[in-house]
């Protein structure tokens, strides 16, 4: 199978400057490793009418380009429950009932790290597993046998982090994103991924899970945000952060990837022009802070 990179947006609403910089990174990354570039949809929870249109039409205004049709997670669901089913067999999973409230209130396990899942329903008797079920659907949980698991990281270096009890389907149905991309990553051949650092902290996981599927962990390189003036990760509420806002202000997609593409160090131009300058060694590793540019255009 092809060697591939990816961006993978849900498709919540239109696409702001931040997204719009890791899918230019992504592109980067992927084309300079001779790899294909994907795009996959992720759109298990969260959809809004009409946004994913939107946000692939913005993509292709600044320029990034993928190989082959666009990928939906909602068209997935049999991958996931495959691998779910392996998990189950193997006796690696578990039925949880705890409510988020009840997750928050309830006190950690010895020695577990903060914020892991307590495992209140890891152990159940089969009388209360019975009753349990008769007031609530459960979803379903990892039982994971290691509390921390590291993993490899372009930009940086050697990260570990927490490995809980997490969730691979909610009590909905809805198969839980832990588990969803990986599964997609491997069937999908992508051997690189490039994405905001802040899902560095989920990473370990991942690649934990990966490794119970007998999946290969791919290659991470984690980037630095794009925040607002307060230092705080760029969102939509703070002003004219996508390209339709931006172009109603008179600020063409050419000129928005001219001023990412600046941001990371790279010449103006078209994303094949940056390619020939592009060296991840030099990125930028701070978080870029969006001034906007409205004010001053």
């Amino acid at each position: 199978m092809t060697s591939a990179g990816r961006f993978a947006p849900s498709p919540s609403g239109e696409l702001h400057v931040g997204n719009l910089r890791t899918a230019i990174l992504a592109w980067l990354f992927a084309r300079s490793t001779g790899r294909s570039f994907l795009l996959r949809v992720e759109d298990l929870d969260r959809a809004r009418a009409g946004a994913e249109a939107v946000q692939l039409r913005d993509l292709a205004a600044i320029g990034v380009d993928w190989d082959g049709a666009v990928v939906r997670q909602t068209a997935r669901g049999a991958l996931y429950e495959e691998a779910i089913g392996r998990l189950q067999s193997a006796g690696l999973t578990y039925e949880c009932f705890c409510t988020r409230r009840e997750i928050q209130e309830a006190p950690s396990a010895p020695h577990a790290p903060q914020g892991a899942y307590p495992g209140t329903c890891r152990n159940l008797g089969l009388a209360e597993l019975e009753y349990k079920r008769s007031t609530r659907p459960a979803a379903i949980r990892l039982r994971a046998d290691v509390a921390k698991f590291t993993v490899r990281d372009v930009l940086h270096g050697a990260y570990t982090g927490i490995v809980d009890d997490f969730v691979l389907r909610r009590n909905d149905g809805v198969t839980a994103y832990n588990l969803a991309v990986v599964v997609d990553d491997a069937e999908q051949g992508v051997d690189q991924v490039v994405r905001g650092d802040d899902l560095l902290s989920s990473t370990p996981r991942q690649a934990y899970l990966a490794s119970l599927l007998n999946i290969p962990v791919p290659e991470y390189a984690h980037v630095p945000l794009v925040v607002n003036s307060d230092g705080v990760r760029l969102a939509k509420r703070d002003g004219a952060v996508t390209l339709g806002d931006l172009d109603a202000a008179g600020i063409p997609a050419g000129e928005v990837r001219n001023l990412l593409l600046a941001s990371l160090g790279l010449p103006p131009g078209t994303l094949s022009e940056a390619l020939a300058a592009f060296h991840p060694a030099g990125l930028p590793t701070a978080p870029w802070a969006w001034k906007g540019i409205v004010n001053n255009h």
